[in-house]
């Protein structure tokens, strides 16, 4: 057995490359597959400004 693609024959490589071919049909498919049922409708939100707030990280309580 040839362990190194390198010095792999014809059929090998002819063979890793129709594994590839078809994992990645596979995964396209699925991924077509899996978007297609999903309803994707977008509403648009309206966000108004309120008042203005002040905010600090500081969590040291201050004494007057």
């Amino acid at each position: 057995m040839n362990h190194s693609i390198h010095s792999a024959d014809r059929a090998t490589h002819l063979k890793v490359v129709v594994l590839a071919l078809v994992a990645g049909i596979a995964v396209a498919g699925f991924g077509i597959s899996a978007r297609t049922g999903s309803d994707y409708t977008q509403s648009a939100r309206v966000i108004k400004a309120g008042k203005p707030v002040t905010v600090t990280s500081s969590d040291v309580s201050v004494i007057r």
